[in-house]
């Protein structure tokens, strides 16, 4: 592919690829926790700490990494100490990021701050060698974390007060969780942007709790959506010549979409079937079986009964018991087919 004979693409790609699948990761117990803003709010810290990096000439990636893990240890204290709500704490973070990275950013020399909005936005193609391997380093801190003590951190994220009576150490699990959402603030700052970044950990962890059955399956799902959206994104982004976070945010949005509309049209679906069947036994409230006085007419590989010159076969499903009509002397049911 001609994608993949450029060096710069190559590391657009492999940032893509772990930024994918680390956002979902973490996005998911922020859903389940219903923090979805915090990666927004850990976004405008690591925006100072970039800004910090660019006064002070050394690499904006880990200032903003030192700035955004403070932020969250910070907001989770706050939190903690139960004067402030979580939103209103958030609302600090997250006015508080902006104006402390406007106010740095005035003092660099002119000049020094033309990169910034490569962070804000993202800007894969200019990803380094040496951006690559803290990217990998993080990478593999944060899915052995979530691979370690996912279930501690769901069970946090699901009910504090349940986590803290079986004796968990709530605290440090949330302080744990916010400090890993703030290295993939900083991980996927370079792919999607920091304005961007939290609709990376949330869209994909959204998609997957319509589909997935379990928080286990979800967790899995949203990587993989993830992962697809992220590489898909960065590809197209090449050929089109447009913004790599945007576009992977927007791929993103649109499966969501796709995805909500095909569950409402499936629940909607399933209601109408499930009132046809209410019908049905609303209609017929006599239960067949054993010993019911109506005689048992072998039928293939079921047993119909003799209903008053009927044939009737009793199904038992997950939405109780209903009644097709059929066989030589009967006529199917209204609204349903006959079976042969």
């Amino acid at each position: 592919m001609e994608i993949l004979e450029y060096g710069f693409m190559q590391r657009a790609l492999l940032a893509s690829l772990m930024v994918g699948l680390v956002a979902p990761a973490v996005g998911v117990f922020l859903v389940q926790r219903k923090l979805s803003l915090l990666g927004d709010g850990l976004g405008h810290v690591a925006l100072t700490g970039v800004a910090v990096g660019v006064l002070t000439s050394t690499a904006p990636v880990g200032t903003a990494l030192v700035a955004a893990v403070l932020g969250a240890v910070v907001i989770e204290l706050v939190r903690a100490r139960g004067r402030t709500s979580g939103d209103v704490a958030l609302a600090v973070l997250f006015y508080g990021g902006i104006a402390g990275g406007v106010v740095l950013l005035s003092l660099a020399p002119r000049g020094q701050a033309t990169n910034l909005e490569s962070y804000l936005f993202g800007a894969i193609t200019t990803t380094s060698a040496s951006d690559v391997a803290v990217f990998a380093v993080i990478t593999v801190v944060v899915l052995g974390a979530v691979w370690l003590l996912g279930q501690r951190l769901y069970a946090v994220s699901d009910d504090e007060e349940y986590a803290r009576a079986v004796g968990l150490p709530v605290l440090a699990l949330n302080i744990v969780l916010a400090a890993l959402v703030a290295s993939t603030v900083v991980l996927s700052m370079r792919v999607v942007g920091l304005l961007l970044i939290s609709a990376l950990m949330i869209v994909p962890s959204a998609v997957a709790q319509l589909l997935a059955r379990s928080f286990r399956q979800a967790l899995y799902l949203a990587c993989a959506i993830g992962l697809v959206v992220s590489v898909s994104g960065t590809t197209a982004s090449y050929y089109a010549g447009t913004p790599s976070g945007g576009t992977i945010v927007l791929l993103a949005i649109a499966l969501f979409l796709v995805v909500t509309t095909a569950s409402s049209l499936r629940d909607a679906t399933a209601r109408r079937r499930h009132q046809r069947r209410a019908e049905v036994h609303a209609a017929h409230p006599h239960e067949h079986g054993a010993g019911c006085g109506h005689q048992p007419v072998p039928h293939g590989d079921h047993v119909d009964y003799d209903h008053d010159g009927h044939l009737h076969a009793p199904h038992r499903t997950g939405a109780g018991t209903h009644y097709d009509e059929h066989g030589q002397h009967a006529a199917p049911a209204p609204g349903r087919g006959g079976r042969p």
